[in-house]
């Protein structure tokens, strides 16, 4: 998980942003589906 999501989460968490963590987690979600797939492509 990069850096930056992980201190956006444990902000979120702090403050128990309900909305801010829904949406951090999607995007980790989208993230994680997409990262493997561009590593397929870029590999020779």
């Amino acid at each position: 998980m990069p850096q930056w999501l992980c201190n956006q989460l444990m902000r979120a968490y702090l403050k128990k942003d309900r909305r801010q963590i829904k949406m951090l987690n999607d995007c980790w979600f989208f993230y994680q589906r997409r990262a493997p797939a561009d590593a397929k492509t870029t590999a020779p």
